[in-house]
């Protein structure tokens, strides 16, 4: 009886946690919950938890970061936006095709030069083998 609560308790976090789609990571109670059951399973629930509540803390820092990075880089190319770096690294999103998470586009500058950015003067874009110039 134990291991079947124990089993539908892990299919009911299993099934929030993957349908539950956000942008942002969940932080300290939701990794906190999955590593409880985890610890569980291995005999050790409360380190599991504690474990799982720094990782889920650590994760929302580094996605919020990004975040307020993502956000500076939309007011330097929209000076006067206005609107909350939540609302500006989605918009971030939107125009440079970057992903939550990815502060960097897989089409980025190779030069590294900020997307959106030109590159500095003096430096034109070499050509490409094959093309012509006439």
């Amino acid at each position: 009886m134990r291991r079947l609560i124990t089993l539908s308790v892990l299919a009911a976090l299993a099934g929030t946690t993957v349908t539950a789609a956000q942008a942002e990571p969940g932080g300290c109670l939701k990794y906190g919950a999955v590593g409880a059951v985890g610890g569980h399973v291995a005999n050790h629930g409360v380190l599991g938890a504690v474990g799982g509540c720094v990782t889920g803390m650590y994760r929302r820092h580094v996605y919020r970061k990004e975040a307020k990075q993502k956000a500076a880089l939309y007011d330097q190319e929209h000076p006067g936006a206005k609107g909350t770096y939540a609302q500006k690294a989605t918009a971030y999103d939107v125009e440079h095709s970057t992903q939550p998470g990815k502060l960097t586009s897989e089409g980025a500058p190779q030069n590294g030069a900020q997307p959106g950015q030109m590159p500095p003067q003096g430096q034109a874009a070499q050509p490409r083998q094959g093309d012509t110039h006439l």
